[in-house]
Protein backbone atom coordinates (compact mmCIF):
# COMPACT_ATOMS: atom_id res chain seq x y z
CA UNK A 1 0.00 0.00 0.00
CA UNK A 2 1.15 3.48 -1.04
CA UNK A 3 2.31 5.34 1.90
CA UNK A 4 0.31 8.88 2.48
CA UNK A 5 1.48 11.85 1.00
CA UNK A 6 3.53 14.15 2.96
CA UNK A 7 1.57 17.60 3.45
CA UNK A 8 3.72 20.32 1.81
CA UNK A 9 4.03 24.03 2.78
CA UNK A 10 2.21 26.54 0.35
CA UNK A 11 3.89 29.60 -0.66
CA UNK A 12 2.62 32.29 -3.07
CA UNK A 13 5.47 33.41 -5.07
CA UNK A 14 5.54 36.85 -7.07
CA UNK A 15 2.70 38.24 -5.92
CA UNK A 16 1.55 41.83 -6.20
CA UNK A 17 -1.80 42.64 -4.92
CA UNK A 18 -4.29 40.98 -2.84
CA UNK A 19 -4.94 36.78 -4.23
CA UNK A 20 -1.90 37.03 -6.75
CA UNK A 21 1.34 35.09 -7.29
CA UNK A 22 1.82 31.80 -8.35
CA UNK A 23 0.57 29.45 -5.73
CA UNK A 24 3.44 26.58 -5.05
CA UNK A 25 3.67 23.52 -2.74
CA UNK A 26 6.86 22.78 -1.58
CA UNK A 27 8.25 19.32 0.48
CA UNK A 28 11.16 20.67 2.56
CA UNK A 29 12.15 16.59 2.63
CA UNK A 30 11.20 14.58 -0.14
CA UNK A 31 14.01 11.96 0.16
CA UNK A 32 11.12 9.46 0.91
CA UNK A 33 9.26 10.48 -1.85
CA UNK A 34 9.63 8.24 -5.51
CA UNK A 35 8.53 10.13 -8.96
CA UNK A 36 5.09 8.61 -9.05
CA UNK A 37 4.36 10.37 -5.24
CA UNK A 38 5.70 13.36 -6.43
CA UNK A 39 3.47 13.90 -9.44
CA UNK A 40 0.56 12.41 -6.94
CA UNK A 41 1.38 15.30 -4.87
CA UNK A 42 1.50 17.88 -7.84
CA UNK A 43 -2.17 16.36 -9.65
CA UNK A 44 -3.82 16.28 -5.80
CA UNK A 45 -3.15 20.40 -5.39
CA UNK A 46 -3.08 21.22 -9.20
CA UNK A 47 0.24 23.24 -8.95
CA UNK A 48 3.63 23.03 -9.82
CA UNK A 49 5.64 21.61 -7.15
CA UNK A 50 9.11 21.33 -5.81
CA UNK A 51 11.00 18.56 -4.10
CA UNK A 52 13.77 19.19 -1.71
CA UNK A 53 16.32 16.06 -1.59
CA UNK A 54 19.75 15.92 -0.57
CA UNK A 55 22.22 16.81 -3.06
CA UNK A 56 24.06 14.17 -5.53
CA UNK A 57 27.51 15.77 -4.49
CA UNK A 58 27.74 17.92 -1.66
CA UNK A 59 30.46 19.36 -2.17
CA UNK A 60 29.54 21.44 -5.02
CA UNK A 61 25.48 21.92 -4.29
CA UNK A 62 23.67 22.00 -1.35
CA UNK A 63 20.35 20.96 -2.53
CA UNK A 64 18.51 19.27 -5.33
CA UNK A 65 15.21 19.79 -6.41
CA UNK A 66 12.29 18.21 -8.41
CA UNK A 67 9.50 19.85 -10.08
CA UNK A 68 6.16 18.11 -11.27
CA UNK A 69 3.46 19.48 -12.89
CA UNK A 70 0.01 17.81 -12.49
CA UNK A 71 0.85 15.85 -16.17
CA UNK A 72 4.59 15.16 -15.87
CA UNK A 73 7.71 16.08 -14.83
CA UNK A 74 9.71 19.85 -15.61
CA UNK A 75 13.43 20.43 -15.75
CA UNK A 76 13.59 23.63 -14.03
CA UNK A 77 10.54 25.48 -12.49
CA UNK A 78 11.24 29.25 -11.61
CA UNK A 79 8.93 30.28 -9.38
CA UNK A 80 8.89 26.75 -7.38
CA UNK A 81 12.95 27.11 -6.91
CA UNK A 82 12.43 30.73 -6.08
CA UNK A 83 10.07 30.16 -3.50
CA UNK A 84 11.74 27.19 -2.21
CA UNK A 85 14.84 28.82 -1.42
CA UNK A 86 13.09 31.37 0.16
CA UNK A 87 11.69 28.77 2.54
CA UNK A 88 14.63 27.30 3.27
CA UNK A 89 16.31 30.39 4.53
CA UNK A 90 13.45 31.06 6.71
CA UNK A 91 13.11 28.17 7.84
CA UNK A 92 16.51 27.01 8.92
CA UNK A 93 17.90 30.66 9.89
CA UNK A 94 20.38 30.14 6.99
CA UNK A 95 23.41 32.56 7.51
CA UNK A 96 24.92 31.96 3.99
CA UNK A 97 24.38 34.78 0.65
CA UNK A 98 23.24 31.59 -1.15
CA UNK A 99 22.50 28.63 -2.25
CA UNK A 100 23.72 25.71 -4.86
CA UNK A 101 21.15 24.25 -6.32
CA UNK A 102 20.58 21.23 -8.68
CA UNK A 103 17.90 20.90 -11.19
CA UNK A 104 17.58 18.48 -13.96
CA UNK A 105 18.18 21.36 -16.58
CA UNK A 106 21.55 22.38 -14.85
CA UNK A 107 22.94 23.81 -11.68
CA UNK A 108 21.37 27.45 -10.55
CA UNK A 109 22.32 29.57 -7.61
CA UNK A 110 19.91 31.20 -5.27
CA UNK A 111 21.16 34.80 -4.37
CA UNK A 112 20.30 35.98 -0.74
CA UNK A 113 19.90 39.36 -0.65
CA UNK A 114 20.52 41.86 2.97
CA UNK A 115 17.07 42.57 2.95
CA UNK A 116 15.48 39.38 2.66
CA UNK A 117 14.94 39.10 -0.88
CA UNK A 118 16.31 36.25 -2.99
CA UNK A 119 17.23 35.51 -6.82
CA UNK A 120 17.88 32.97 -8.85
CA UNK A 121 20.15 32.76 -11.67
CA UNK A 122 19.55 31.47 -15.13
CA UNK A 123 22.20 30.59 -18.19
CA UNK A 124 22.96 33.25 -20.95
CA UNK A 125 19.40 32.96 -23.16
CA UNK A 126 18.57 31.79 -26.76
CA UNK A 127 15.85 33.02 -29.40
CA UNK A 128 15.67 31.83 -33.10
CA UNK A 129 12.12 33.13 -35.32
CA UNK A 130 9.38 31.13 -35.53
CA UNK A 131 8.38 29.76 -38.64
CA UNK A 132 4.97 28.64 -37.80
CA UNK A 133 3.27 32.05 -37.07
CA UNK A 134 -0.15 31.01 -38.48
CA UNK A 135 -0.65 27.53 -36.15
CA UNK A 136 0.50 29.83 -33.01
CA UNK A 137 -1.83 32.68 -33.86
CA UNK A 138 -4.61 30.21 -34.52
CA UNK A 139 -4.30 29.06 -31.32
CA UNK A 140 -4.10 32.33 -29.34
CA UNK A 141 -7.26 33.04 -31.50
CA UNK A 142 -5.33 36.80 -32.93
CA UNK A 143 -4.41 37.85 -36.06
CA UNK A 144 -1.44 39.36 -37.65
CA UNK A 145 -3.41 42.84 -37.14
CA UNK A 146 -3.10 41.90 -33.53
CA UNK A 147 0.75 41.90 -32.93
CA UNK A 148 3.35 44.84 -32.28
CA UNK A 149 3.85 46.25 -35.80
CA UNK A 150 7.41 44.29 -37.04
CA UNK A 151 7.55 42.25 -34.43
CA UNK A 152 8.68 38.63 -35.16
CA UNK A 153 7.63 35.51 -32.97
CA UNK A 154 10.33 34.03 -31.03
CA UNK A 155 11.02 30.59 -29.58
CA UNK A 156 13.65 31.76 -26.70
CA UNK A 157 14.83 30.18 -23.73
CA UNK A 158 16.85 29.94 -20.56
CA UNK A 159 16.04 26.95 -19.91
CA UNK A 160 12.78 25.66 -21.21
CA UNK A 161 11.54 27.03 -24.30
CA UNK A 162 8.86 29.55 -24.50
CA UNK A 163 7.15 31.36 -27.64
CA UNK A 164 7.48 34.97 -27.43
CA UNK A 165 4.60 36.31 -29.00
CA UNK A 166 4.12 40.33 -28.97
CA UNK A 167 0.46 41.65 -29.35
CA UNK A 168 0.38 46.16 -29.75
CA UNK A 169 -1.95 46.52 -26.45
CA UNK A 170 -2.32 44.91 -22.95
CA UNK A 171 -6.38 44.98 -23.14
CA UNK A 172 -6.03 42.68 -26.60
CA UNK A 173 -3.75 40.44 -24.48
CA UNK A 174 -5.86 40.35 -21.51
CA UNK A 175 -9.03 39.01 -23.67
CA UNK A 176 -7.17 36.49 -24.84
CA UNK A 177 -9.30 32.77 -24.66
CA UNK A 178 -6.94 30.48 -26.49
CA UNK A 179 -8.37 26.56 -26.76
CA UNK A 180 -5.85 24.43 -24.93
CA UNK A 181 -5.77 21.39 -27.24
CA UNK A 182 -4.63 23.85 -30.00
CA UNK A 183 -2.24 25.72 -27.61
CA UNK A 184 -0.81 21.95 -26.97
CA UNK A 185 -0.86 21.62 -30.84
CA UNK A 186 0.94 24.67 -31.61
CA UNK A 187 3.36 23.94 -28.92
CA UNK A 188 4.07 20.55 -30.16
CA UNK A 189 4.43 21.92 -33.89
CA UNK A 190 6.98 24.45 -32.63
CA UNK A 191 9.01 22.41 -30.25
CA UNK A 192 7.34 24.83 -27.67
CA UNK A 193 6.99 24.05 -23.95
CA UNK A 194 4.48 27.48 -24.13
CA UNK A 195 3.01 30.41 -25.18
CA UNK A 196 4.11 33.39 -23.68
CA UNK A 197 2.34 36.42 -25.66
CA UNK A 198 3.12 39.84 -24.15
CA UNK A 199 2.60 43.33 -24.22
CA UNK A 200 3.86 46.53 -23.38
CA UNK A 201 1.84 49.66 -21.50
CA UNK A 202 2.74 53.43 -21.73
CA UNK A 203 4.78 52.74 -18.39
CA UNK A 204 7.34 50.33 -20.07
CA UNK A 205 5.63 47.72 -17.81
CA UNK A 206 5.24 44.05 -19.82
CA UNK A 207 2.39 42.37 -19.08
CA UNK A 208 2.39 38.85 -20.15
CA UNK A 209 0.71 35.71 -20.07
CA UNK A 210 1.54 31.71 -20.05
CA UNK A 211 -0.71 28.94 -21.80
CA UNK A 212 1.08 25.98 -21.03
CA UNK A 213 1.66 22.74 -23.35
CA UNK A 214 -0.19 19.49 -21.62
CA UNK A 215 0.56 20.72 -17.71
CA UNK A 216 -2.58 19.61 -16.73
CA UNK A 217 -3.87 23.48 -16.41
CA UNK A 218 -4.73 26.12 -19.06
CA UNK A 219 -2.89 28.92 -17.66
CA UNK A 220 0.01 30.54 -15.28
CA UNK A 221 -0.10 33.10 -12.94
CA UNK A 222 3.72 33.63 -12.82
CA UNK A 223 6.49 31.74 -14.87
CA UNK A 224 9.76 32.94 -14.07
CA UNK A 225 11.35 30.78 -16.70
CA UNK A 226 9.34 32.32 -19.92
CA UNK A 227 9.97 35.93 -18.54
CA UNK A 228 13.93 34.87 -18.35
CA UNK A 229 13.11 33.94 -21.92
CA UNK A 230 11.84 36.93 -23.03
CA UNK A 231 14.30 38.97 -21.07
CA UNK A 232 17.05 37.36 -23.40
CA UNK A 233 13.91 37.42 -26.48
CA UNK A 234 14.68 41.57 -25.92
CA UNK A 235 17.90 41.46 -26.41
CA UNK A 236 18.96 41.41 -21.95
CA UNK A 237 18.11 45.00 -21.82
CA UNK A 238 20.81 46.70 -19.21
CA UNK A 239 18.23 47.94 -16.83
CA UNK A 240 16.31 44.51 -16.53
CA UNK A 241 12.15 44.42 -17.45
CA UNK A 242 9.40 43.92 -15.13
CA UNK A 243 6.66 41.59 -15.90
CA UNK A 244 3.13 41.68 -15.20
CA UNK A 245 1.60 38.03 -14.96
CA UNK A 246 -2.01 36.86 -14.00
CA UNK A 247 -3.75 39.72 -14.23
CA UNK A 248 -6.49 38.37 -16.38
CA UNK A 249 -6.93 35.13 -13.56
CA UNK A 250 -7.27 37.46 -10.90
CA UNK A 251 -3.81 36.56 -9.35
CA UNK A 252 -2.24 39.83 -10.09
CA UNK A 253 1.65 38.66 -10.14
CA UNK A 254 4.88 40.62 -11.01
CA UNK A 255 8.70 39.55 -11.70
CA UNK A 256 11.87 40.86 -12.45
CA UNK A 257 14.65 39.90 -14.60
CA UNK A 258 18.03 41.74 -14.93
CA UNK A 259 21.36 40.79 -16.17
CA UNK A 260 23.26 38.56 -13.58
CA UNK A 261 26.40 41.13 -12.59
CA UNK A 262 28.69 37.71 -11.86
CA UNK A 263 28.08 35.60 -15.37
CA UNK A 264 26.45 35.60 -18.60
CA UNK A 265 22.86 34.89 -17.84
CA UNK A 266 20.40 36.60 -15.56
CA UNK A 267 18.61 37.07 -12.22
CA UNK A 268 15.28 36.01 -11.55
CA UNK A 269 13.39 38.18 -8.42
CA UNK A 270 10.21 38.94 -6.71
CA UNK A 271 8.28 38.24 -3.97
CA UNK A 272 7.09 35.22 -1.69
CA UNK A 273 4.93 34.91 1.00
CA UNK A 274 3.56 32.03 3.26
CA UNK A 275 -0.21 31.01 2.57
CA UNK A 276 -2.15 29.90 5.37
Amino acid sequence: MRQPLPTPILLSVFPAGPGGGNPCPVVLDASGMDAAAMQALAAAYGHESVFVLPPADAATVDYGFRFFVPAHEMEMCGHATLGAAWLLRQGAALSCDGLRIETLSGPVRAIFGPDGSVEITQPAGHATEVAEVPAVLGALGVTERDLLPGARLLNAATSRVKTLVPLADPARLHRLAPDPAAVGAACAAIGSTGLYPWAADTGGILHARQFPRGSGYPEDAATGIAAAALFHGLGAPSGGIVVRQGEAMGRPSEIRVRPDPEGPGCRIGGRVERLA
